[in-house]
């Protein structure tokens, strides 16, 4: 059991040290400069080590993006709202997209290297399932005349890393958050259920 306990305590800490040396060759040199030799020899574990848990380059900025993105999960699924259950539909979402553009203006590095890397099963991505199956759910909820699925996909495809960047100013951090959130307000639109117009959001002083 004690052997058993240890191996778990050399597996987290090999984890960490591996996504912690995958974000900083990131910072150093962008997607390119990430493989799975120089995350092992940074990390200071085998490459076999590397392997055996990411399975390849991909793999290590899927686990990177979803440990970036862990917290805003768990905030979705169980914390208060608006981030969690009991909002409306609308207010889930502003918050939603609040929390997923704080995550790709903080990390539009990892954003590009991880659709670069992971362009061919996209879709699959676990993180990329749970966006999409959220928005899914809340564009269903406000508006049910709409393709929900499709419209989810769509909101998603603006989180491209190179315009996040592009979008990003010093002196206007959040303006890709603010206008993703707009775009979503304005695609909202009327509530027909309530019988009236959903408001847009303000203008963020940040």
């Amino acid at each position: 059991m004690a052997q058993q306990r240890a191996e778990r305590v050399d597996a987290t800490r090999n984890r960490r040290a591996v996504l912690h040396a995958t974000e900083q060759l990131l910072a150093e040199g962008g997607g390119d400069h990430v493989s799975l030799d120089r995350v092992a020899a940074l990390a200071g574990v085998g490459k076999g080590t590397v392997f055996r848990r990411f399975g390849n380059r991909a793999g290590l900025l899927q686990a990177l993006l979803e440990e970036r993105s862990r917290e805003l999960r768990d905030a979705v699924k169980n914390g208060p709202p608006p981030l969690g259950p009991g909002a409306p539909a609308r207010d889930r979402m502003l918050a939603f997209l609040d929390g997923l553009g704080a995550i790709a203006e903080g990390n539009a590095v990892l954003l590009s290297a991880h659709e670069q890397a992971c362009a061919e099963d996209k879709y699959d991505d676990p993180s990329y399932r749970f966006w999409h199956r959220h928005l899914s759910a809340l564009l269903a909820d406000g508006r049910p005349d709409l393709d929900a699925d499709f419209l989810a996909h769509a909101l998603l495809a603006v989180f491209d890393g190179d315009l996040v960047r592009q979008m990003t100013s010093a002196d206007d951090p959040r303006r890709f958050t603010r206008s993703v959130q707009q775009m979503a307000t304005a695609l909202l639109g009327r509530d027909d259920r309530q019988g009236v117009h959903l408001r847009p959001i303000p203008e963020q002083d940040q």
